[in-house]
């Protein structure tokens, strides 16, 4: 029995393009769009999987949404004169209803339900003023979608297994403890400015003390020159009375 048509409209629709230079990570983007009232559950699958990274490699499509796959292939040499055998499928299946488990639904799928789409992949090589462009902008795609999968994956992964009351709990957890932590944030801000102002009385006390002791000793300097330059005074005076008499 002919298996029946792919429901999911693939962009591009036949071949994957790649362009080098190849010595980095380079990606392409596949787009899979479900125009269909249902939802649908999705695998995209390759004759070379330790070439390429993909992701998300599976996953739900809601009825009349779509979704981005990063298809990244890793660095190698490259031969011109060699051509790709490298392909990749895309298998759909309609989601049930009640669908709890995705795996399952894989599990338990008839040959017949099953949906698939064939691409084949291209290689090619930019012109050599564009080569440098086109190496930083597969790095800065690379790095930002391996930033970004860990959280956007656990993050759909939570939603396929919860309710929505249940996600909208994690949601408002996640403000608080942002708030919480805000607050903290400021709590510190204001206590290290606090401690910052201390200091700065403490020094200038320190300073006015150093000062008032450098005037009390400059006061007992003069003071004891003052008592000894009298009895000089007096003791020149008698021997002079003295020698007058």
């Amino acid at each position: 029995m002919a298996r029946p048509e792919q429901v999911l409209l693939l962009e591009p629709p036949h071949e994957l393009k790649f362009r080098g230079p190849f010595s980095d990570v380079v990606t392409t983007t596949l787009k899979l769009s479900n125009p269909t009232d249902r939802n649908v559950c999705f695998k995209v699958k390759t004759t070379a999987p330790r070439r390429y990274c993909v992701r998300p490699n599976s996953g739900i499509i809601d009825a009349g949404t779509s979704i981005n796959v990063s298809v990244m292939l890793q660095p190698f040499d490259y031969d011109p004169n060699e051509k790709s055998k490298h392909k990749f499928m895309v298998q759909s299946v309609l989601a049930p209803p009640d669908m709890t488990d995705m795996e399952g639904v894989w599990k338990e799928a008839k040959p017949e339900e099953l949906m698939d789409s064939k691409l084949r992949c291209v290689f090619e090589l930019p012109a050599e003023n564009e080569k440098t462009h086109d190496m930083e902008s597969n790095k800065m795609m690379s790095s930002n979608l391996l930033k970004s999968e860990s959280s956007t994956l656990s993050m759909k992964s939570m939603g396929s297994t919860l309710d929505d009351g249940e996600v909208k709990k994690i949601m408002e957890e996640c403000k608080r403890l942002q708030m919480e932590a805000q607050r903290l944030r400021e709590e510190n801000k204001q206590i290290r400015e606090d401690d910052g102002l201390r200091m700065r009385k403490s020094n200038v006390m320190s300073s006015q003390h150093s000062s008032s002791s450098a005037a009390v000793v400059k006061e007992e300097g003069l003071t004891a020159r003052t008592v000894a330059l009298i009895v000089l005074f007096f003791l020149v005076g008698v021997i002079v009375g003295k020698l007058v008499l």
